[in-house]
């Protein structure tokens, strides 16, 4: 049985991320990880509730479509970023595929940030399907 692991964020590219994600595990038969990560000094009250409510929509979707799946929710400290904890997942659930929704940045957002995207692609232990918002 295939596993997928999808990178969740509440945002336009974690939802087109998710939807991909369930379009595979479809195809392919198997299990989705949703993963979603927050980092402990970035925990604005705000952000968590909406993360909560959006992650309690796709659960409602996942079992509306009868996808078999686990929910991975960490909190990291400042040692371990998102890009970090998700490779580990895909380790850890001997993942297939690894689906990310991506966007576009700015050259000057890239040299401050870094590229969390790049980052997976290069370290993720399986291939990695990314995807963009429509």
């Amino acid at each position: 049985m295939a596993t997928v692991v999808v990178g969740f964020v509440p945002k336009p590219e974690g939802e087109a991320a998710l939807l991909a994600a369930m379009e595979e595990v479809q195809r392919r038969g198997g299990r989705l990880v949703v993963a979603s990560t927050h980092r402990e000094s970035e925990s604005d009250p705000e952000w968590l509730a909406r993360t909560q409510a959006e992650l309690a929509s796709a659960r409602e979707r996942l079992e509306a479509a009868g996808i078999d799946y686990a929910v991975h929710e960490s909190l990291t400290d400042e040692d371990v970023d998102a890009a970090d904890d998700l490779v580990q997942v895909a380790r850890d659930e001997q993942a297939a595929l690894l689906v990310i929704g991506i966007r576009r940045r700015t050259p000057t957002g890239k040299l401050i940030l870094g590229s969390q995207a790049q980052r997976i692609l290069l370290d993720a232990p399986c291939p990695v399907l990314a995807v963009k918002p429509e």
